[in-house]
């Protein structure tokens, strides 16, 4: 029989998790910290000390090591919590793409930034988005030559989570540069190789800070790099194998996306259910109308459905990294699957809510708004589009001789 059950071991972590967030993160403190645009440093430096900074490390690097399921517990939790988005946001960036750093980088990138950002003293993060192309990760424009033991990096990355906060604390990016042209225009993902960038590098210029609609407790900004001269250590992985590794990134990323926008819906339809008991209309708690009643008994039953999706591929995650169970590519089509339905399914029930609450819910006393807002950046383009989601699981579906671009 299939065993739907966490372990005892993964209760007691959810149980721990979620305290301190109660202690920690109450909704007036998400509030402040999505009013004063900043997430405090003790609040990161707390993340640090529960193991939470880029949990997926093995311990032998510093991490945690905790698997995938793990891991999905505590971005649940945060963003149960933070439902503006923006910690969840800072959590999964580091747990998906200092995993990947982690896996690939030199010994040298290990000790000083990786284990820096463990302790909660630094920041690492994904840098692939350019001006005139997102999604299309194979197209990118930056470039990168071999100088002797040298790389020299140039070109421009766009909508860049945490610049801010790695030009202030230290830390850098994963970046993937073109090195080689492609070899044909079929394989145009080929020639492309991922760089470890410190955000203090000479020649790393961070020209601007955007003034996203949501999750405004983490910076979003874009960085130039002129000439930016790297020693073959800062490479991550082979050359020209880039593109693969961005991929893995993505894959991880996605999946604790999911997991994020599970917490963040299950805590809207928990303070809608309670404001509906409260709220009397025409003599009654308007819990009782069958106009809410009918959404909520919706809302739930997906909630759940998409809850088992998301724990159901962070297995498969766990199985492909220990056995060797599932292909890279199998485990992607389940993941473009929690990015596919679960975001978009977070806005929904953060939209019914709100339309609950009356005029309540749309004024800023009311805390919905910011999960609204928060959630809605990951169906816009946050580790790619939703029709790129939709791309990838009919690529598997179908075969790759049926992808619309080629």
């Amino acid at each position: 029989m299939v065993d739907f059950s966490f372990t005892e071991e993964q209760e007691l972590f959810r149980k721990a998790v979620r305290e301190w967030c109660e202690k920690n993160l109450p909704l007036e403190k998400v509030r402040e910290i999505d009013e004063k645009h900043e997430v405090p440093k003790e609040i990161i430096k707390g993340l640090a000390d529960l193991g939470l900074l880029l949990m997926t490390v093995p311990e032998e690097h510093g991490g945690a090591g905790a698997d995938w399921v793990m891991t999905c517990i505590a971005a649940e939790e945060l963003g149960y919590a933070d439902i503006s988005i923006a910690i969840p946001v800072f959590f999964l960036v580091e747990a998906s793409w200092g995993f990947v750093v982690d896996r690939y980088c030199s010994e040298q990138v290990r000790e000083q930034y990786v284990k820096r950002a463990i302790r909660g003293d630094g920041f690492i993060g994904i840098a692939t988005t350019e001006a005139g192309g997102g999604s299309d990760v194979a197209n990118v424009k930056s470039t990168g030559r071999k100088e002797g033991d040298y790389w020299i990096l140039n070109g421009e990355k766009l909508y860049t989570s945490g610049t801010e906060e790695a030009k202030k604390w230290g830390g850098g990016y994963f970046v993937l540069v073109r090195t080689s042209p492609p070899p044909s225009p079929e394989r145009h993902h080929l020639g492309m190789t991922a760089f470890f960038l410190p955000i203090d590098a000479p020649g790393v210029e961070v020209v601007k800070r955007f003034e996203d609609m949501g999750r405004m407790g983490i910076s979003t900004g874009g960085f130039v790099m002129n000439d930016v001269r790297l020693s073959d250590h800062h490479r991550i992985g082979e050359e020209g194998k880039g593109f693969y590794l961005t991929m893995e990134g993505f894959d991880a990323a996605r999946l604790l996306i999911g997991a994020t926008c599970l917490g963040a819906a299950r805590r809207a339809l928990e303070l809608g259910m309670q404001y509906t008991k409260e709220r009397v209309a025409f003599g009654r708690s308007i819990a009782k109308f069958e106009g809410i009643q009918f959404e909520l008994a919706d809302d739930w039953a997906e909630l759940e459905a998409l809850r088992s999706l998301v724990y159901r591929t962070a297995w498969m995650m766990d199985k492909k990294y220990r056995e060797g169970k599932f292909s890279a590519r199998e485990v992607s089509k389940y993941v473009s699957a929690c990015k596919l339905k679960v975001p978009p399914f977070a806005f929904e029930v953060f939209k019914h809510v709100m339309l609950w609450f009356g005029a309540y819910g749309y004024t800023k006393e009311c805390p919905l708004e910011m999960g609204l807002r928060g959630v809605m950046s990951y169906m816009i383009g946050a580790e790619g589009t939703l029709n790129i989601q939709r791309i990838i699981i009919a690529r598997e579906l179908l075969g790759r001789e049926y992808l619309p671009y080629r």
